[in-house]
């Protein structure tokens, strides 16, 4: 437990030993880590961790599992920070960079929550781990579960895209798909969690698993060659990666591996889906439950989590949220394909129609160092594309009609 002081409630600051507890006993906020940033300063360095694994465990003093412990690892993190001048060009920004996490083991981000949740779970004697997910989790912890020789039991929406249930199941979980949305699964996972001692990912391991978002932020800025970027842009589904990235960014400053810089962060929400969305552009910090209808299943929650203070992030650091509709994520899921050559998931789509309309507003300015984060892979989600795009031309074996169809 060598860096950590222990949990802490969000709301009313109480204190917590660590514990598989993830809800205040007194007001029922949400837990924290809570470090020991001086212990942290005096033991890390830029050297130290450009000298680690090119994996999220190279930045160990910052998450929440003891120094000795086993790690459950299969080589996630530290994904290319890619200089997308292409795309930028097309979007007006001179310096835009994108985070292709579609490059971790299993194809997203999740990969990063998952190593430290079940690194953490098997600290404390878990031999079954379990989540709720709209896919991307599943992924993540049906393939690390094989990993690390433990049982898996993991929920998802029924309706969920083919590719995910797919390549979820194909590492041996108990697998259960159930009708309805995602935050019903979430409230099904959480009366299960109440009845059996197994580690819920997103239940009663949460505080811990969340961290693991902070290790996008750290690659971020040393990748940046030590530095935050002016604004980033994080897709919402729960809002828990947004105020990771934030913490992760505050972090770094606090143990003093780069400087103090002011990054404005904004979010990407789905139309169908955009609770926190509304309550930024009403003004309020009342986050509305709706029910999720959007291609972009995997930010499908309709009661995020993580919502309340997603949107108090955002306000803090001046940043901005808004959304785009299903056409608008298709396009932009081509856009930067065809521009930077990668293909993400509907998140992903999100998260770039949101740059662009961004910029188009002014809110992130042409010459701001802009990072977009890409969380997940395209080939998850094909369904989206399905109609939309396809061959230029179907011809027969002829060169003439090769030569018709294409005008040569």
């Amino acid at each position: 437990m060598a860096y950590i002081k222990g949990l802490r409630c969000r709301e009313c600051g109480r204190e917590y030993p660590i514990e598989p507890v993830h809800v205040c006993e007194f007001c029922f906020g949400p837990l924290e880590v809570v470090y020991d940033y001086e212990a942290i300063a005096a033991v890390v360095s830029r050297e130290k961790i450009t000298s680690g694994p090119p994996t999220i465990w190279r930045y160990a003093e910052l998450l929440p599992c003891s120094p000795g412990a086993e790690r459950v690892d299969l080589g996630s993190g530290f994904t290319p920070l890619v200089k997308a001048d292409n795309l930028g060009k097309a979007l007006g920004l001179k310096r835009l960079y994108l985070k292709n996490d579609t490059l971790n083991p299993t194809y997203s981000f999740k990969d990063r929550v998952v190593s430290v949740a079940l690194t953490r779970a098997k600290e404390f004697g878990f031999n079954i781990v379990a989540c709720a997910s709209t896919g991307n989790l599943a992924n993540s912890v049906a393939a690390h579960a094989a990993k690390a020789g433990m049982a898996a039991y993991v929920f998802i929406p029924a309706d969920l895209e083919k590719g995910k249930v797919l390549t979820t199941a194909v590492y041996g979980p108990n697998l259960v798909a159930v009708d309805g949305n995602y935050d019903e699964v979430n409230r099904l996972c959480a009366e299960i969690a109440g009845e059996y001692p197994w580690a819920f990912v997103n239940v009663n391991i949460r505080p811990y698993y969340a961290e693991g978002s902070k290790t996008i932020a750290f690659e971020t800025a040393e990748q940046l060659d030590w530095r935050a970027p002016d604004h980033v842009v994080v897709p919402i589904a729960s809002g828990s990666l947004l105020t990771k990235i934030k913490k992760g960014f505050n972090e770094m400053i606090k143990v003093g591996l780069i400087e103090a810089r002011s990054t404005k962060i904004s979010g990407a929400q789905a139309l169908g889906c955009a609770p926190v969305a509304t309550a930024f552009e009403a003004g309020v910090d009342i986050i509305k439950p709706v029910k999720p209808k959007t291609i972009a299943k995997s930010l499908a929650i309709g009661n995020p989590a993580d919502g309340y203070y997603a949107l108090k992030a955002v306000n803090e650091t001046g940043g901005a949220i808004t959304t785009a509709d299903d056409d608008e994520i298709v396009e932009a899921i081509k856009l930067l394909a065809e521009n930077e050559g990668i293909f993400t998931e509907t998140a992903g789509g999100v998260t770039v129609a949101v740059l662009k309309k961004l910029v188009e507003s002014g809110k992130i300015k042409p010459d701001e160092l802009t990072v977009a984060y890409i969380t997940g892979l395209g080939l998850k989600t094909l369904e989206a594309l399905e109609g939309k795009v396809g061959p230029k031309a179907t011809i027969s074996a002829n060169l003439d009609d090769f030569q018709q169809a294409f005008g040569l």
